[in-house]
């Protein structure tokens, strides 16, 4: 039930994320397109593109975590034991943890303070943009520790 769950979540937050891109691609293109072939630059696109982009990336940080693309030492993860190796991912999980649940906290009193003020172009409140934060960061927390409860297993990540 937990992995139907989960896979649902991720499925879903996948989705979110690529429909939040595509609608920066096509703002940004259309703010492009006003400003120098209508010649009448468009007041909501750039605040548009901008306010999807960022909830896109912190959308896309909880699907990377879920994959497993933590913060990694490679290299001394790669020179220790296996057993020694576990515990050098414990230890990078907690920290990632401990960043993330700041990351909310943190997010969630920026969101609160800024609740008054609107985005001129938009409309609406700034905070639905600093939403992003907590939300992102609770969904990373949690997929992070998802990853990880699954047991040991390898991202294999090509490095250049």
């Amino acid at each position: 039930m937990l992995g139907l769950a989960d896979r649902g979540l991720t499925r879903l937050v996948s989705w979110v994320a690529q429909g939040l891109l595509w609608s920066a691609v096509a703002a940004g293109f259309y703010q492009v397109l006003a400003r120098f072939v209508l010649e009448s630059p468009s007041a909501w696109s750039e605040a548009w593109t901008r306010a999807s982009i960022i909830w896109a990336v912190m959308l896309g940080v909880a699907l990377a975590f879920r994959q497993g693309a933590m913060l990694g030492v490679d290299l001394l993860h790669n020179l220790l034991a296996p057993r020694r190796a576990r515990v050098l991912e414990h230890v990078v999980l907690l920290i990632v943890v401990g960043f993330l649940g700041f990351l909310v906290w943190i997010g969630a009193d920026m969101t609160w303070r800024v609740r008054f003020q609107t985005t001129p172009s938009l409309g609406v409140s700034i905070s639905w943009i600093y939403l992003s934060i907590p939300v992102g960061a609770t969904l990373a927390l949690f997929a992070a520790l998802a990853y990880w409860a699954e047991g040991p297993r390898r991202l294999h990540i090509e490095t250049v």
